[in-house]
């Protein structure tokens, strides 16, 4: 494998794993950001206030793109296993 094929192969894999676990960090960040602002104004500072909704809409999340998740987990090893198949 020359060097082009192997930073080819990293950038799906990275691009893979930002389709992947973007959208669910990217809703945790934005739940975050909406309870983090709702304290700083009432000026309550409980931690769980904080993690369970947060905990809540991330599988909810989860649940809802898990299929999109295991198709997109699953080209790309389809792909990886082709790849690996080819080298002989």
């Amino acid at each position: 494998m020359e060097f082009t094929e192997a930073t080819d192969q990293l950038q799906l894999a990275d691009f893979t794993i930002l389709k992947v676990a973007g959208p669910v960090l990217g809703v945790a960040l934005g739940v975050g950001l909406v309870i983090g602002i709702l304290q700083a104004a009432t000026s309550i500072n409980e931690n769980t206030l904080s993690f369970v909704p947060k905990l809540a809409i991330v599988f909810i999340t989860m649940a809802l793109g898990s299929s999109l998740m295991l198709g997109v987990l699953s080209d790309y090893f389809l792909f990886v296993f082709d790849q690996v198949q080819g080298i002989r």
